[in-house]
């Protein structure tokens, strides 16, 4: 029996709305952001959503994000090219390669760096991926901070009619990824053939769908790459790719109430961020072993 459910051709519905990325200019990289936008603060849990890359580095180059702090939120990391050394001062350290997840909750607080490992950085390549926040509920938002990594091989993958669907948190198509989400999360990695069309999945009240790669039509409008598609809760929605065509799925339940975003903090309330300011410009956050010598400032 097939995965992927139907839908009826006379009722499907169109895209509401379409976030155009704002795009910075990190130096060695760009950054395409789609969440936070005017259009939308979140979609479900997801506060902020960037696309790194692709950036090229040469023999002896590499990506080198400092120790800074998270209050509030959970980081998601999710490759599609290259590799990536985490340390925070938990004590994790972790290279993250395509396919896994890295999910650091901060909760009250945690600090981490993210840098191009020696080995990797002996040659030269490719980096590409995904960096997303997940807002916390309020009764998660003072958890213990905590950090977990999920190979690719750990995570399910379902094939169909021409579509492979990695699901990397939450739940989607009767599959659940084992890693550890603080509220009900869509995330889905969907590669499509030309031709393949895809279902949305309708049991999540708010659902995007950020084009990678390729190019979709929807309601007889077509997409191209590096556009966040919204769609209306418990409409109909089919992906159909116009030619071969990567398709990240992202929502859930929606977040209970607003959030503050300051930097790298967010919280519901604007004291708690205040605070956060105060114990990073005096030091309070613990040192990231092994990456203890620098730090980026808070800014001004």
């Amino acid at each position: 029996m097939s995965w992927l459910p139907t839908a009826s051709p006379d009722a499907l519905a169109a895209v509401d709305v379409v976030v155009e990325p704002s795009v910075k200019d990190l130096g060695s990289f760009r950054v395409r952001r789609a969440l936070p936008s005017k259009a939308r603060q979140m979609v479900g849990p997801f506060i902020f959503l960037d696309h790194m890359g692709p950036a090229r580095f040469e023999a002896g180059e590499g990506m080198d994000v400092r120790p800074h702090p998270h209050i509030g939120l959970a980081t998601v990391t999710y490759l599609l090219e290259g590799s990536i050394v985490h340390r925070d001062n938990l004590g994790s350290l972790q290279e993250i390669v395509p396919g896994a997840v890295n999910w650091m909750t901060a909760g009250r607080g945690v600090a981490h760096s993210e840098r191009t490992g020696e080995v990797a950085r002996t040659v030269p390549r490719q980096v590409q991926g995904i960096q997303s926040w997940v807002a916390l509920p309020r009764s998660r938002e003072e958890d213990a901070p905590g950090f977990s990594h999920h190979p690719g091989d750990s995570l399910p993958v379902l094939q169909d009619r021409g579509i492979a669907a990695r699901i990397v948190a939450g739940e989607a198509y009767g599959a659940r990824s084992p890693v550890p989400v603080a509220s009900r999360t869509l995330y889905v990695d969907a590669s499509l053939d030309a031709g393949a069309a895809l279902p949305l999945p309708d049991d999540h009240a708010e659902r995007g769908a950020y084009v990678i790669e390729g190019e979709v039509e929807i309601a007889g409008e077509g997409y191209e790459a590096g556009r966040l598609l919204l769609f209306r809760p418990g409409d109909p929605v089919v992906l159909r790719a116009l030619r071969p065509s990567r398709v990240l799925l992202v929502g859930g339940e929606p977040m209970d109430g607003p959030r503050h975003i300051w930097w790298n903090f967010v919280h519901s309330r604007k004291d708690r961020i205040e605070a956060a300011k105060a114990d990073w410009r005096a030091g309070r956050f613990a040192p990231v072993p092994g990456d203890e010598r620098e730090f980026i400032p808070l800014p001004d």
